[in-house]
């Protein structure tokens, strides 16, 4: 098992070698070009760029027969563009939030049909530091930013959601269509979403959605605590004030409320 991790390594250094050579190049490169810059067989070398090309980020001239790579590497490159910027827009509104309330505030964006954290600041006590953590993943029905995450959604897109698995990680998850597009609908006409024990027993938490420009929701924010903390007047705070948060993002974000 060792050596074959130690392979598959060792083949994404040399596909980054070939990517790297190529985008440092002034145009479109022959094969042997390609094989002698990156000091790899001219088979190899071919192995990879056919790989790359499967995956639209190389082609090749059909004239000429040299090998290019494609806009998809700039498409990658604005999505986490995207991401930094959001973080470094957003992150003093989560300082502000966590503080305030007293308890952690994460941005979240979806990914795969995933909920994916990028960005946490954990409350005074880090009592949920070991749950909220940037990079955890999460299914989109179990959580408040996933309900946010799904707002764009159609109904027959959540359909196909539903139809994939609604995985149940405690009692209280959603685990039927029908609940699930009468929860989307509720957090439609709310503005905020809610995770009331449905990913971990003990845990509360409400989101609300971020939108850009465009209009489309492109990323959910939350404040999450334990379920005996966050109950009374301090929910219904951050039921109020989140949202309100939220908007004010969306706006920064060129959003017109």
């Amino acid at each position: 098992m060792a050596s074959k991790a130690v392979k598959k390594n060792l083949s994404i250094g040399k596909a980054l070698q070939i990517i790297e050579t190529m985008s440092a190049h002034s145009g479109p490169m022959r094969l042997q070009e390609v094989a002698n810059a990156v000091s790899q067989p001219p088979s190899t070398t071919l192995r990879f760029l056919n790989t790359l090309m499967d995956y639209g980020y190389a082609d090749q001239d059909s004239t000429n027969l040299h090998y290019f790579l494609t806009l998809k590497f700039c498409r990658i490159g604005s999505l986490i563009s995207r991401q930094i910027k959001m973080r470094e827009v957003i992150r003093p509104y989560l300082e502000v939030l966590s503080r305030k309330f007293g308890e952690s505030t994460c941005l979240a964006i979806s990914q795969d049909n995933l909920v994916v954290y990028i960005d946490v600041v954990d409350g005074p006590d880090h009592i949920l530091q070991a749950l909220q953590r940037i990079g955890k993943i999460a299914p989109l029905h179990s959580t408040g930013v996933g309900k946010c995450l799904l707002l764009d959604c159609t109904q027959e897109e959540i359909s196909r959601l539903a139809a994939a698995g609604l995985t149940g990680l405690t009692k209280n998850t959603l685990q039927s269509e029908s609940e699930l597009q009468a929860e989307i609908m509720r957090v439609r006409k709310q503005g905020f979403g809610e995770d009331n024990e449905e990913c971990e027993i003990g845990v509360r938490c409400v989101a609300a959605p971020v939108r850009d420009y465009s209009g489309k929701v492109v990323a959910a924010i939350s404040t999450s605590g334990p379920t005996h903390r966050l109950t009374g007047d301090k929910l219904k705070l951050v039921r109020t004030e989140l949202p309100v948060t939220a908007q004010g993002i969306s706006q920064r974000l060129g959003y017109d409320v």
